[in-house]
């Protein structure tokens, strides 16, 4: 029986990364990985469930990493909602390009494309939050589930933007993925510009006038 030593869900993490990269594989199975690292399987089942469950904590480690740096810049509280979603994809970046290797095996282990993404729906769930919490500003239509389904919609086309700068990234070949960095700054710059408010706004604001106009007449 293997002698139970202090160990943490880094350590579990970083122990199965370094060996899904040296092998090119999963271990056999949990037993045969706590047999290498040394612990229990009891000590393992403290942290985690299976192995597709350390692969999901991978992704939710580097955004809350990616979090950690952006709120220690003191810049990064007084940005705009656009300036900081492009601050944290860019910095997002910088930790996969840091954990390519481990990402790249991750996302393309499994012959389904549908089993690889299952690996990213922790990140989803904490990168949609994110989003949701900028604030980003939608047309100010006065019914609360009409304004429900619009702050929906921008989480969710956010999180399709992400898995497109994804496969870009995956794919780039340029040094030091350049461009990638430019992909980044065209799409953020687009998806906001769809989101601009402000025509639509003065539309609205004619509207009333016009229609008070009316009234009073």
């Amino acid at each position: 029986m293997a002698k139970e030593i202090k160990i943490s869900k880094e350590k579990i993490t970083s122990a199965y990364a370094k060996m899904v990269l040296e092998d090119g594989k999963k271990p056999n199975s949990i037993y045969h990985f706590c047999q290498a690292l040394k612990i229990e399987e009891t000590q393992f089942y403290q942290f985690f469930s299976s192995f597709e469950h350390i692969e999901e904590n991978v992704f939710e480690n580097l955004f809350e990493s990616t979090l950690q740096l952006l709120t220690k810049s003191k810049d990064y509280k007084s940005y705009d909602a656009k300036t900081k979603v492009l601050s944290f994809y860019f910095t997002f970046f910088e930790q996969l390009t840091a954990n390519r290797s481990l990402v790249l095996y991750l996302l393309t282990q499994e012959k389904s494309k549908l089993e690889n993404l299952k690996k990213l729906e922790s990140l989803r769930k904490h990168f949609k939050n994110y989003i949701d919490g900028l604030g980003i500003e939608t047309i100010n239509i006065p019914q609360e589930q009409i304004q429900k389904i619009q702050q929906k919609s921008i989480s969710e086309m956010a999180w399709i933007q992400m898995l497109m700068t994804l496969k870009f990234w995956m794919d780039d070949k340029s040094p030091s993925f350049e461009k990638t960095d430019i992909f980044i700054e065209k799409a953020v710059h687009a998806s906001f510009d769809m989101l601009d408010v402000t025509p639509f706004k003065n539309i609205i604001d004619f509207g009333k006038f016009l229609w008070k106009e009316k009234m009073n007449n």
